[in-house]
């Protein structure tokens, strides 16, 4: 039973998930004219798109890694370089993002970093940076000690979940933050709720409900990976054992 509501949880994210990248596209191309590579304002228009489609479905989707039942039996390095692999696409994408948003900034001569909203999504960034680095040199490579491995790996899966909610903020907070920038006129404020507005509030909403229930997995602890010494359990919970 319980892994059968995992994978129903698991079909429900990956539908959410490609809802938000999906959203965002449109939203980007409908209301913004598009995408170009050239720092003009098309250029921007990267950024959310690579920013949810990085720091929130990808990065989901390589924390959850671990909470497939298959990976609770056999050799743990395929799923540890999987993790690890996901991460790191998951970073590139966010790099691109913040790449995209510099240089139209830098273009259009608009200072960077001034806001709430590129402070908390530059410290997310720092962190998952961090948090990588810290995965990779103790929890993939061979020379850290089980002593040091138990040490950390609290710390790690911490910081795992609060960087995915640091980056569902950030992703908030740029919603709104775009769409006072850009109903500023009396006919299209964004207290009137225009379509654009009704738009991107729900697509705001769609990543909210994305990253509970992607906390709420990775916090419920019928789903985490058991403890050595219970290969019994885990075999027959495999097998569906009821």
């Amino acid at each position: 039973m319980a892994v059968g509501w995992f994978y129903l949880s698991v079909l429900a994210l990956c539908s959410l998930g490609s809802m938000c990248i999906l959203f965002t596209i449109y939203w980007m191309r409908y209301w913004h004219g598009g995408f170009a590579w050239d720092g003009s304002i098309l250029m921007f228009n990267w950024h959310p798109v690579l920013m949810v489609t990085g720091m929130v479905v990808l990065y989901s989707a390589a924390s959850l890694v671990y909470r497939l039942p298959q990976s609770w039996v056999g050799p743990r390095l395929p799923w540890k370089s999987g993790h690890a692999a996901m991460h790191l696409l998951a970073f590139l994408l966010t790099v691109l993002g913040l790449h995209a948003v510099f240089e139209f900034h830098n273009h259009a001569k608009i200072r960077n970093l001034y806001s709430l909203h590129s402070w908390l999504g530059i410290t997310t960034v720092f962190l998952f940076a961090c948090q990588w680095f810290l995965g990779f040199s103790v929890f993939l490579l061979p020379w850290a000690s089980m002593w040091l491995r138990s040490l950390l790996k609290p710390i790690h899966v911490f910081f795992g979940a609060s960087i995915l909610s640091l980056a569902i903020a950030s992703v908030i907070s740029g919603i709104n933050e775009k769409l006072f920038f850009s109903l500023k006129n009396g006919t299209k404020s964004y207290s009137n709720l225009p379509s654009e507005a009704v738009f991107a509030n729900c697509a705001g909403m769609l990543v909210v409900v994305f990253g509970l229930l992607v906390l709420y997995i990775l916090l419920a602890s019928s789903w985490k990976r058991p403890e050595p010494g219970m290969q019994a359990e885990r075999e027959a919970l495999l097998h569906g054992g009821e």
